[in-house]
């Protein structure tokens, strides 16, 4: 099996027309030393804060919805949702089960048409690791040959809100990052098509607005063995100086969140504060969904480089 994402191998997403797919984003991504934007939603304002924002800058972009956001919005109906908005706005909207942690609710997800899915086995050990993502990628190229399979290797925790501290069981320091040779064996063991590192990243956000530092050699080192385009989770809070190191180093992809909910909640708090007596949900949620937008909008711009 050819572990590269080769753009001449692709054959065939559903897609609009002539629209690319985004295995060929992310060829065209790594090539010209951008990083496409991956964003998590779990409502209709995400929805259209992402598809408005990537469609105003002409973009590609991808949503994401962790186990908890499409147990929360339906996994079929976040499908359905996304295929319309990407028809309506006839621009390249892809949809990604974010943190799977079962091979059932990967098969889940697959079968409901999901354009990616990210196996999490950061927390199981490295042959459990490398079960459960063989088994994903031989189920998705069963189902469907074009279906993006991602593997994960090393623990940045696992929810998208405000730190006191590190989340629990994390470590920064390089012996507990992602080695090269385990991510150039769990690519070659499994046949994933995309991986994520633990390169001093964490998902969710230090409270005392401190930055990590991404470990931009790790990265290179990663990407130089691995064989395969890699994704940084859990960006939100790192610098925009970190980020564009990082892209240059071999990323190609990066997840928001944490970032996206803040932005909601305050917008969100603010309008029920300056308008107590508004009751109507779309006029109280308008200036939730424009601060999301906001965020998305400059994170793209950073991403791409414009």
């Amino acid at each position: 099996m050819n572990l590269k994402l080769e753009a001449e191998s692709f054959r065939g997403y559903a897609k609009i027309g002539n629209m690319k797919s985004l295995r060929e984003y992310i060829v065209e991504a790594e090539k010209n030393h951008t990083a496409i934007g991956h964003f998590n939603i779990s409502n209709m304002e995400g929805v259209w804060a992402v598809a408005r924002a990537a469609k105003s800058l002409d973009l590609p972009v991808v949503i994401g919805v962790s186990e908890g956001e499409r147990s929360f919005v339906g996994v079929k109906q976040i499908r359905a949702i996304v295929t319309s908005v990407m028809k309506e706005l006839n621009h390249p909207i892809f949809l990604n089960a974010d943190h799977t942690y079962s091979i059932e609710k990967v098969k889940e997800t697959i079968d409901a048409g999901f354009d990616s899915v990210i196996v999490d086995g950061a927390k199981l050990s490295f042959e459990d690791n490398v079960k459960i993502a063989k088994e994903a990628v031989v189920y998705a190229k069963l189902k469907n040959e074009t279906i993006l399979v991602e593997g994960e290797l090393g623990y940045i925790g696992q929810s998208s809100k405000l730190l006191s501290e590190l989340p629990e069981g994390v470590k920064i320091d390089p012996e507990s990052l992602t080695h090269p040779d385990e991510a150039k064996r769990l690519v070659e063991e499994t046949g994933i098509d995309l991986l994520a590192p633990a390169v001093g990243n964490i998902h969710g956000m230090l409270r005392d607005g401190s930055n990590l530092s991404l470990n931009i050699e790790r990265i290179k080192k990663i990407r130089s063995v691995a064989g395969v385009p890699l994704v940084l989770h859990g960006g939100s809070g790192s610098s925009d100086e970190d980020f564009l190191r990082a892209i240059e180093a071999g990323i190609s992809m990066i997840h928001i969140n944490t970032e996206l909910r803040i932005a909601y909640r305050d917008a969100l708090k603010k309008s029920l504060q300056d308008e107590p007596d508004e009751i109507a949900p779309y006029k109280i949620s308008k200036p939730a969904l424009l601060a999301m937008q906001k965020v998305v909008e400059n994170r793209l711009k950073l991403f791409s480089k414009m």
